[in-house]
């Protein structure tokens, strides 16, 4: 005998998403007295869980830092995934933020003559005048349909380098993630190869203090490099490497593990569901960015969730607090407490990353 699903709870906002912008969105609503549910499908700072570990920030700590609360860091360097992980879970404990973690939502509907969101998840459903998607853009990896990629020594995701260590590695990409991956891995004894589609990587899109180093690496043999080319197929021990200028030209580099490390892609679920129009090559969600509010009334999107999925980076936690202020005045009608939101993007002008 099944049990009943439990009752549609009501409320006026749904808050998808407990990463650092929904966090400080989190604290704003609780200071405004709105009555809100907080959802989150993982850990609160999923995505930044899923970081490789001890990779550090682009951003200094003061930009990254939310909702009021100082980011110090010990040697005044940048924070790494541990240091921000921790940091976060402090924010947490130190507004007491109800957080229903580990609930997914299947789906976000709105009811036009009621003028009201369905918001369904794994455990139950929620009523709600309001709904905020503050769900980021990092959801998948971009596969590559490839023969082998779904092999066991293959993966798209850095965990930790020691375990290449004198061990054939082959990374595929060329931006930052596969850059800091090489740095790391050669440091941690593995034998890299790099293989990437461009003739050479772009300054933009990788951190300024690892662009030196690695083509210092690339240029004494350290590390070998492979441009204008992509992987094919991928066997046990090697992967076909094909010209992108002539791909009937290939040859083999021999591997015994291999990073594909070329990108992410947004999952397009909740906005497709809630009938929010997707715009441009990253399908970014319509919105007015005077107010986040979507095409569809009272639906909000805020952090890097409002840029889809970013092929060349724009939206970062730095430049996404405006969100925050914009949103809580359009929910309440008020600003937001200059305090409780970190205005460095403001102050700063451009983005550091």
């Amino acid at each position: 005998m099944t049990s009943a699903p439990p009752p549609t709870r009501k409320t006026d906002v749904v808050l998808i998403g407990a990463g650092p912008i929904g966090l400080e969105l989190a604290v704003n609503l609780q200071h405004a007295g709105v009555d809100y549910v907080h959802l989150d499908a993982g850990q609160v700072g999923q995505t930044v869980a899923d970081y490789p570990k001890q990779t550090q920030y682009f951003s200094s700590p003061d930009r990254i830092a939310i909702a009021g609360v100082p980011l110090s860091i010990p040697d005044q360097t940048k924070a790494s995934r541990e240091q921000y992980l921790a940091y976060l879970h402090g924010v947490v404990e130190q507004f007491d933020l109800p957080i229903q973690t580990f609930e997914r939502v299947q789906s976000v509907t709105r009811d036009d003559e009621a003028e009201r969101f369905t918001v369904v998840t794994s455990k139950a459903s929620y009523d709600a005048a309001r709904a905020v998607l503050a769900i980021g853009d990092m959801h998948h990896p971009r596969l590559l349909d490839i023969l082998g990629e779904d092999l066991p020594h293959v993966s798209h995701f850095l965990d930790e380098p020691q375990m290449y260590f004198r061990q054939r590695l082959l990374i595929v990409g060329g931006k930052n993630s596969a850059v800091e991956t090489a740095l790391r891995c050669d440091r941690a004894g593995a034998k890299v190869t790099m293989s990437y589609r461009g003739e050479a990587f772009d300054a933009d899109s990788i951190k300024y203090w690892l662009m030196p180093e690695i083509q210092a690496l690339i240029k004494h043999g350290q590390v070998a490099f492979r441009p204008r080319t992509v992987p094919t197929a991928i066997t046990p021990d090697s992967v076909t490497l094909a010209s992108v200028d002539n791909p009937a030209q290939t040859h083999s580099v021999e591997a015994d593990f291999v990073l594909l490390l070329t990108g992410y892609t947004q999952d397009k679920t909740l906005f497709e569901s809630a009938g929010v129009i997707l715009e441009g090559d990253n399908r970014a969600p319509q919105h007015d960015p005077a107010t986040m509010m979507t095409n569809v009334p009272n639906l909000f999107v805020a952090g890097t969730a409002a840029a889809g999925t970013q092929n060349a980076f724009k939206l970062y936690i730095e430049n996404s607090h405006p969100h925050v202020t914009k949103i809580i005045e359009a929910i309440t009608g008020s600003p937001p407490p200059s305090h409780l939101v970190n205005t460095a993007a403001k102050t700063y002008g451009l983005p550091e990353s």
